[in-house]
């Protein structure tokens, strides 16, 4: 199966449907971001430390690649405050989302896609900041999109990075939103195609749900230093109650922003 093509179908979809990610910020939040109000966000709730920008609010002459983030939120934020962006998404109908805001609202933005783990199209030394949403829980091995993210960084340049955090996947989800028990059922790394059994994996197929994986936190963060990338700043953030009863027994997700040496 190829992972990448599956999910950029998976995505597509929800897209399509209009989950949390996939739906278009309202027009006032980018009329308030050409005057400098705005804030965003890696991780589902915090918003991004402000001098984790190599400059704010005015990011104009500042080179961003939003990776993985189409969906009409971030791409439009970031050229209503003077960047000039790409976005670079596997969902092609995610891409449509950011390209159709920002045509509405008079911005410029260069729309790509293709898959993170190879950014062949793009420039070695291209940008000044790669802006990185939750997402590479969709990738079966992060090392190529360190090494991708490292090469199209300018050095000094900046990698802002959200990730979930691999605990999430320690556990039957089933039983835990049947009956708030916590039973550790598989061991990590976690793999949907692996470790889902039989029954589950194939109502995901058939659903189109995308298919996730966890990640160590020697491959998020050593990764990271490994490629180059020198880890300056580190967060973690919650999820909501609804969307999880795990939430408040650990945090879900975590943010790290480097710098390319």
């Amino acid at each position: 199966m190829n992972i990448v093509e599956y999910n950029r179908n998976a995505w597509n979809l929800q897209s399509k449907e209009g989950c949390r990610w996939s739906t278009p910020y309202a027009d006032e939040v980018f009329e308030k971001a050409k005057s400098g109000d705005w804030n965003v966000i890696l991780t589902p709730n915090k918003s991004v430390p402000t001098n984790w920008f190599p400059q704010y609010p005015d990011l104009t002459g500042i080179k961003i690649l939003a990776l993985a983030c189409g969906g009409g939120q971030q791409v439009p934020i970031f050229a209503a405050a003077g960047a000039e962006v790409t976005s670079y998404d596997a969902s092609d109908v995610q891409l449509a989302k950011d390209a159709e805001i920002c045509e509405r609202h008079g911005f410029d933005v260069r729309a790509i896609q293709g898959d993170m783990a190879d950014m062949g199209e793009l420039d070695s030394d291209e940008f000044d900041l790669i802006f990185n949403p939750v997402s590479n829980v969709f990738a079966e091995s992060l090392d190529p999109i360190w090494k991708e993210s490292s090469r199209v960084l300018k050095k000094g340049g900046h990698l802002l990075c959200g990730f979930m955090n691999p605990a999430f996947f320690l556990f039957d989800h089933e039983v835990l939103e049947a009956t708030g028990d916590l039973v550790v059922k598989y061991r990590l790394p976690y793999s949907d195609l692996e470790h889902a059994d039989h029954r589950s994996l194939s109502e995901m197929l058939e659903a189109q749900l995308s298919l996730e994986y966890s990640h160590s936190w020697e491959t998020q963060l050593g990764g990271q230093c490994g490629a180059g990338l020198a880890i300056t700043g580190f967060y973690e953030d919650s999820w909501d109650a609804e969307s999880t009863r795990l939430e408040g027994w650990f945090p879900m997700f975590a943010a790290t922003h480097a710098l390319k040496l």
